[in-house]
C-alpha cells in the first residue's frame, strides 16, 4: 500500500508503501559491492540531494538493504528512483518518499510506532534501524508473512512485530503509540488510530477525498485530543482496503 510519486506519471509511477537491526552480513545474508555502492549513491543522489537532512534517517537508509525486500526478479533495480512491484498488486516504496515520511515522523530511539500497511517490510525496517519499536499491520496475509520472514532474516525480529489484519482498527493491545505512519490513502483519519496515538504524538499519512490526488499530511495530537494538521505536498497513494477502506 504505497505512494505513487507526483512526478511519476511521466516515468514509472513512483509508487509507494527505522539503530538496532543487523546488517545482512551479520544475519547470514550477503550483498555485493555493487549493491552497497548503489545504496550509498541512492542516499546521496535521491534523498540527501532532495533535502533530507536528519542524520539518523540518512544512516538508516544507507544501512538497510532495500534489495532484500524485493522479489528476485526485480532485485537488480532495487536502488532505482522508483517503486517496484512486490506482488498482490502492491509495491515497495520509492526511496525518497520513505525517507521523507520517516523524517516527518520524527522517530526517536525507544519510540513505539504503529505502521498501517506493512507491504514489503522496508519502512518498518528503516524505523527499527533508528531504534524504534515497530508494530506493523498488513491486510494482505501473504505479504505480512513474507515481510515477517524478511525482517527476521535481517535481524529485526526483536524490534518489529507484524500482524495480518485490517489496519483501520490499529493495534489496541499495543497502544498507546508515540507515532503512527499510514502508507495507504485515507479520506479521513481512522478514529481508532487517533485514540491510540499519545498526546503530542505525530501521524504521517496521505489524506484526501480523491484517489487521483491526496496530500501528504502530518497530524499532531494536542493535549485535548484534537488533531492539528500540516500539509506537506501533493501525492497519490493506493487506497486503504478492507471494510473501512477508502470512501
Amino acid at each position: 500500500m504505497k505512494f505513487i510519486g507526483k512526478n511519476a506519471v511521466c516515468s514509472l509511477f513512483l509508487i509507494l508503501s527505522i539503530g538496532c537491526g543487523n546488517m545482512p552480513e551479520e544475519s547470514g545474508q550477503s550483498e555485493t559491492e555493487t549493491q552497497l555502492s548503489e545504496r550509498y549513491r541512492m542516499v546521496a543522489e535521491q534523498i540527501e540531494a532532495r533535502g533530507i537532512r536528519t542524520p539518523e534517517v540518512l544512516q538508516a537508509m544507507r544501512k538497510v538493504p532495500r534489495h532484500e525486500f524485493i522479489p528476485s526478479s526485480d532485485r537488480a533495480f532495487a536502488y532505482r528512483d522508483s517503486a517496484l512491484p512486490i506482488g498482490h498488486a502492491q509495491t515497495i516504496s520509492q526511496p525518497y518518499i520513505v525517507a521523507l515520511m520517516t523524517e516527518l515522523l520524527h522517530p526517536k530511539s525507544g519510540d513505539k510506532i504503529l505502521e498501517v500497511g506493512t507491504g514489503s517490510g522496508y519502512q518498518a525496517a528503516i524505523l527499527a534501524e533508528m531504534g524504534a519499536e515497530v508494530h506493523t499491520i498488513e491486510i494482505v496475509e501473504p505479504l505480512a508473512e513474507r515481510a515477517r520472514q524478511t525482517l527476521a532474516q535481517l535481524g529485526f525480529s526483536d524490534k518489529v512485530s507484524v500482524k495480518a489484519g485490517d489496519g483501520f482498527a490499529g493495534w489496541p493491545t499495543a497502544a498507546p503509540f508515540d507515532a503512527i505512519i499510514i502508507t495507504c490513502a485515507v479520506s479521513e483519519v481512522p478514529p481508532p488510530l487517533v485514540e491510540q496515538l499519545k498526546p503530542g504524538g505525530r501521524m504521517v499519512l496521505p489524506l484526501g477525498e480523491s484517489l487521483a490526488y491526496q496530500t501528504l499530511t502530518v497530524a499532531t495530537k494536542s493535549d485535548t485530543g484534537k488533531l492539528i494538521y500540516q500539509d506537506i505536498t501533493g501525492v497519490v497513494f493506493v487506497p486503504m482496503t478492507g471494510p473501512h477502506g477508502f470512501k
